[in-house]
């Protein structure tokens, strides 16, 4: 009786360092990711080649990779983005006392519409990031997850890590929509602005709207694309057993490290596929959406 507890031990205990180091080290190893321009091998030269490569490798079905949450993700953040900003465009909010758009209220209104949408729809976001990342073996770049399809990507998670699991990155990606979302709404509402008032469409044509929509679509990539690298790095990383991220601490530590290792051009990887998605979205979707709103408008009166 006496001798089993003269002998027993009480378990050891991992030092909180040892955890830590346990959870960070060793980093992961993928192709690309947090290496020198010029140290490992481009299965993409550029968006055209990724296109052949992905089709020939995966097959033309692997082109459509992360569809159904993509969609579903660009109805929950722009139905929640666009219908506050527009609401508090109709009640005059964003406008001086001149009527003309203040770019601070624009831009401050673009950033809180946005990160609502965006915080709401990151689960869905984070399948997406998944399912698009998945590749074959020879072309795959950054950690590949295994998952079936979105709703088995979100069981699974959610059974794995809970709900704070599904909601993993979603601060850390606040950042890329709060810089998207105001650069997008705001320049779209100062050049529809200063379009009407240099006169160079007649009034309430559908061109002031087309090419205030292709401006915005240009300052948004430029300025979403480091973030939008950062961001999709946080969602796609590996995790420990408490579903912690393995390489990166955040949106700003993801940055840095990027800067650090892979340059500033590291930033804006893959610019000329962001433009391809962003560029004809915010051209339709701006377009269409003020559009609309003038149809309503004109409607209700």
């Amino acid at each position: 009786m006496f001798k089993g507890i003269l002998t027993w031990r009480p378990p050891k205990k991992e030092s909180r360092d040892l955890q830590e180091v346990g959870r960070i080290l060793p980093t992961p190893d993928f192709p690309g990711e947090l290496k020198a321009p010029g140290t490992y091998q481009r299965h993409y030269k550029n968006v055209f080649h990724a296109f052949f490569t992905i089709g020939k490798v995966d097959g033309l079905a692997a082109l459509q990779k992360g569809l159904a949450p993509a969609l579903l993700y660009q109805f929950l953040m722009n139905g929640i983005r666009l219908g506050t900003y527009g609401l508090a465009e109709s009640r005059g909010y964003l406008h001086t006392e001149e009527g003309v758009v203040n770019p601070i209220r624009s831009a401050a209104a673009g950033a809180l519409a946005g990160v609502m949408g965006a915080y709401l729809g990151s689960p869905i976001y984070m399948v997406k990031t998944h399912l698009q990342a998945q590749a074959n073996a020879d072309i795959a770049v950054g950690h590949q997850y295994k998952h079936q399809g979105m709703f088995q990507a979100l069981t699974e998670i959610g059974q794995k890590h809970g709900l704070v699991g599904l909601w993993r990155g979603a601060v850390g990606g606040l950042p890329r929509v709060v810089i998207g979302s105001s650069t997008q709404l705001c320049t779209f509402s100062s050049t529809k602005d200063l379009l009407s008032k240099w006169e160079i469409f007649p009034p309430q044509s559908w061109k002031v709207a087309l090419v205030a929509a292709m401006v915005s679509g240009i300052a948004v990539v430029l300025a979403m694309t480091p973030f939008d690298v950062a961001s999709t790095r946080l969602y796609n990383q590996p995790t420990d057993t408490h579903g912690k991220g393995l390489m990166y601490r955040g949106i700003f530590d993801a940055l840095l490290q990027i800067a650090r290792k892979e340059g500033f051009f590291g930033m804006y990887k893959g610019i000329g596929a962001s433009y391809f998605r962003l560029g004809p979205h915010t051209i339709l979707s701006l377009f269409f959406w003020d559009q609309l709103r003038s149809f309503y408008n004109a409607y209700t009166k």
